[in-house]
């Protein structure tokens, strides 16, 4: 089976998994319910849980308590792409391909879903309890898990972009590098190191792949920002050159166009290596990482 398939075929199973948990659209709080459901069938390509899941096998993990975690950490994505949709944020009225859920459900009710999608995720991670599973592990994940959700992670990146929003030409390239690994890198580091911590890895190897998810999404982040300069609309599927016309600071502008394309290609190699290194390596794991920051689109 060629790599196309077999990813199709993992994601498939990792839809499968998400489907499971959510939430049955009923009683007085059905509304929330619909806006939290929509989102996250939204479309997507599943990345987190997919890497969650194959870090996990690379470390030797067979059990089922992975799996409530991969369907929590979509949520926790999914809500943070609610949020950042909303007129306080990037007013955004369409994602992957149609209304964004502020559009269809109301800014209100948008609030609400977020808030709904990021409680039910820890509802849900919890479950993992209740599957068999080491509960020292378990407990372990899932506090490495709200640790980059929260302020010390995705959302401390977020704090620290919306405020540079205000401040353009300050940018320095450590600002822009704690923006990119809190922002971008820390769902990809929980994803691996979540998968880790339940499959029994050691502090060294948790310790690695901590290191693997940052190169993976600043590398992911550089490419995007090398994207929207050197890209197609048509291959992209989206306008290209917005950042520029939204005076906004990017690696690009903040490093130039050819020092940023030779850190992203570094970064990529780094996290590629730092995977192959393993004792029990993941062939499939490390092409979806070298796939995914290097893609042209």
């Amino acid at each position: 089976m060629n790599f196309n398939e077999e990813q199709k075929k993992k994601i498939g199973e990792a839809e499968e998994i998400i489907q499971k948990y959510l939430p049955k659209e009923e009683g007085f709080q059905k509304t929330v319910l619909a806006a939290m459901n929509y989102s996250v069938t939204a479309g997507g390509k599943r990345l987190r849980p997919v890497i969650m899941k194959e870090t996990y096998r690379m470390l030797g993990g067979e059990g089922r308590e992975i799996e409530p975690f991969m369907a929590a950490i979509e949520m926790v994505h999914t809500y943070s792409l609610v949020h950042d949709d909303l007129p306080a944020m990037d007013n955004d009225r369409y994602r992957r391909g149609r209304e964004t859920t502020h559009v269809v459900y109301g800014e209100a009710m948008a609030i609400l879903a977020g808030d709904g999608l990021l409680n039910l995720a820890f509802e849900t991670a919890a479950k993992a309890f209740e599957m068999g599973g080491d509960p020292l592990r378990v407990g372990k994940a899932l506090a490495l898990f709200a640790r980059k959700s929260g302020v010390y992670g995705m959302i401390g990146g977020q704090t620290a972009d919306i405020e540079a929003e205000d401040a353009v030409a300050q940018m320095t390239e450590e600002l822009l590098l704690f923006i990119h690994a809190h922002k971008t890198a820390a769902l990809i580091q929980s994803a691996m190191m979540t998968g880790a911590i339940l499959a029994g890895a050691s502090p060294e190897e948790v310790v690695k792949l901590e290191k693997t998810g940052y190169n993976i999404g600043i590398a992911f982040q550089i490419q995007d920002d090398i994207l929207d300069v050197t890209g197609s609309t048509e291959v992209l599927g989206k306008p290209v050159g917005s950042d520029r016309k939204n005076n906004k600071a990017t690696y690009v502008t903040v490093k130039g166009l050819q020092q940023a394309q030779a850190d992203q290609q570094a970064y990529s190699e780094e996290a590629v290596a730092l995977l192959a290194s393993f004792p029990k390596r993941n062939l499939f794991l490390e092409h979806m990482v070298g796939a995914l920051v290097t893609r042209k689109k």
